[in-house]
């Protein structure tokens, strides 16, 4: 079965504009931009045009990356204070001579819809309502919507990022998963991948995970988004994978549709408990 990240999307999609009618007001989201990566201003423009078709008002704040840090997190506070914002989000990867831990952490938890200030990931570490990385709520999501219950399953995630290993490995461990995490230094990947009822990959390597590392019948999400050639491809050598796995999500239109979607409701979220 392939695990349709569009299907997804689309039914999350509905709810939050069916839900938008109820408010009082309308949630805005705002997104600041440092720099002149390519792929950070493609992943911004998607995130306005979701916004905007959901009925969230967007706010894109671009500078240049000679900016100094101090005037992004005097913006940053600005936009903490302005109570017509519900959602801040500054856009990763920053150019490398800035304080990416500084920079976020100056974020109102309560603005928070990325959910990397400590607050936030020391919440959902308790297991606390909190908003949640929007990477990792995706993988949730399409586990929820296909009906693949993580209680009692061993899953083995591929990579320990902040923004998707860490965080999924978290709210699986509350859901009574059994969690294995690999990462660059870890023995035996291959036997570790094998056996897993649900595998995870976050690894940002084209086809790392090959059909000898897949258990039959198991569930495989692939979170990688890596470019070869002209063709987006993920870390899972995805024609092989279904062959063995009962279910497996495509790359692009798996993951990343339901990420974006996500992170607006997480934007609603902190729009409701503001």
């Amino acid at each position: 079965m392939i695990l349709d990240g569009q299907k997804v999307a689309s039914s999350i999609y509905e709810n939050l504009k069916k839900e938008l009618k109820w408010l009082a007001s309308k949630p805005k989201l705002a997104v600041i931009l440092i720099g002149d990566n390519p792929a950070s201003e493609s992943y911004v423009k998607i995130k306005e045009e979701t916004a905007k078709a959901i009925g969230i008002d967007f706010e894109l704040f671009k500078f240049s990356q000679d900016i100094d840090e101090a005037d992004i997190i005097s913006r940053i506070e600005i936009l903490n204070n302005d109570q017509e914002v519900s959602g801040i989000l500054v856009q990763l990867p920053l150019p490398t001579h800035f304080d990416e831990y500084r920079i976020t952490q100056s974020i109102s938890p309560k603005k928070d819809v990325d959910g990397l200030t400590a607050l936030n990931l020391g919440k959902m570490f308790m297991g606390k309502n909190s908003l949640y990385p929007a990477t990792a709520m995706a993988i949730i999501e399409i586990l929820d919507y296909y009906e693949i219950n993580p209680t009692g399953r061993l899953v083995t995630i591929v990579g320990k990022s902040n923004l998707v290993g860490k965080p999924t490995a978290n709210i699986l461990l509350n859901l009574d998963a059994t969690v294995i995490i690999c990462h660059e230094k870890t023995e035996d990947l291959a036997f570790l991948c094998k056996r897993a009822d649900i595998l995870i990959s976050a690894a940002g390597q084209p086809n790392l995970i090959t059909a000898d590392m897949i258990k039959d019948g198991s569930v495989i999400i692939d979170v990688g988004v890596n470019k070869v050639g002209n063709r987006l491809v993920g870390d899972v050598d995805f024609k092989e994978a279904k062959k063995r796995a009962a279910a497996v999500t495509p790359v692009p239109g798996g993951v990343g549709p339901v990420t974006v979607v996500s992170l607006m409701k997480n934007v609603i979220q902190a729009y409701k408990e503001a």
